[in-house]
């Protein structure tokens, strides 16, 4: 069972992704995004699994929530740099987790 502290570990917060790339090297339907995490983390990069839900014009300056305190993760020829939280609906597709409401960039979860 987890505690709060492994809770805590966790940096979890909010980006703007403000670029969206097809990504034909990898295996399975995946975007390349660019997402802007405030001043304190930067931009980061990473690949996300959301082709089903979401039009790369769709995707273009939304926010999501990422856990940007992680190692990049090697996907072919792509090092990932943060993780893109989302869902599964029905049928295992990618939904994202994303605020309701307009938030800071860089918030962090709570």
């Amino acid at each position: 069972m987890a505690i709060f502290e492994d809770f805590q570990s966790l940096d979890i917060r909010v980006g703007k992704i403000i670029e969206v790339s097809d990504f034909p090297e990898a295996r399975k339907p995946l975007y390349k995004i660019t997402a802007d995490f405030g001043k304190e983390v930067g931009i980061r990069h990473s690949a996300v699994g959301a082709t089903h839900h979401y039009t790369k014009e769709q995707l273009q300056g939304k926010l999501i929530l990422g856990l940007v305190n992680m190692p990049p993760k090697k996907i072919g020829p792509f090092a990932s740099e943060f993780l893109t939280l989302g869902v599964s609906d029905k049928e295992g597709k990618c939904i994202l987790v994303v605020p309701d409401k307009e938030a800071i960039l860089g918030a962090k979860l709570y």
